[in-house]
């Protein structure tokens, strides 16, 4: 598989405040990578780097080789990287067609558009007049996904994926990811469920602190592994 994505050593800064210390991660084409973490560990300052919505020297973001930190939201999202942030960020005022419509601001070409979304979310077809804002959790996380798939991305960029959301809505979510790696594109999701994130990705990362505590392929990781990464600490 050929690297997509890779941050390297990246630091971030929230004014003089440092979140990030010395980051490194990569996506391959063709991967689910998971970032997983306690509150405040980093993983959104992270997604939101790799956007453009923080700032970051240029060649400590590269995507397909061509350094892309620094660059405005709207160019990396042109680029082919898309981000679902957390919590969803529907617009209100808009029909569920209209939100998707939304996601087709970066101009990119590609497969999906509103009849593919609607394929993988039927629940949108039916709704697609209703507005945004009068959906469960569940089918608000569909609509914001589906906005993200209409920008045709290269790496969808998944935040919190699962915050909030009833089972029977999150399993149906995790259903989805395959399906999208299968079809071309790279996912890299942020989850606080770790044993979701270790039984979809294809590997792992742990962040502590704002930094990277564990970083394995996901079927050789141990209890004590994410126990040690999590937390900072081993089991006795």
């Amino acid at each position: 598989m050929a690297r997509l994505l890779e941050v390297d050593s990246l630091n971030a800064y929230y004014g003089t405040f440092q979140a990030l210390f010395e980051v490194s991660i990569k996506v391959e084409a063709g991967e689910i990578v998971a970032v997983v973490g306690a509150n405040g560990a980093g993983k959104s300052t992270l997604l939101r780097s790799v956007s453009g919505l923080i700032r970051s020297p240029p060649e400590q973001i590269r995507l397909d080789g061509t350094p892309i930190g620094g660059r405005r939201p709207d160019e990396i999202a042109n680029l082919g990287v898309a981000l679902v942030p957390e919590g969803r960020r529907i617009f209100p005022s808009l029909s569920i067609e209209e939100n998707l419509l939304m996601g087709k601001r970066s101009g990119r070409s590609g497969s999906w558009d509103l009849d593919r979304v609607y394929e993988l979310f039927p629940v949108l077809r039916e709704r697609r007049k209703a507005p945004g804002s009068a959906t469960s959790g569940g089918q608000q996380q569909m609509l914001a996904i589906g906005r993200g798939l209409m920008a045709n991305p290269r790496v969808l960029m998944l935040d919190e994926l699962s915050l909030g959301l009833a089972p029977i809505a999150i399993r149906q979510l995790y259903e989805v990811l395959p399906v999208l790696r299968d079809e071309g594109t790279a996912l890299l999701i942020v989850e606080q469920d770790v044993g979701r994130a270790l039984a979809a990705a294809d590997r792992l990362y742990c962040l502590l602190g704002g930094g990277v505590s564990l970083e394995a392929r996901s079927g050789g990781i141990t209890r004590e592994d994410i126990v040690a990464a999590y937390f900072g600490m081993r089991q006795q």
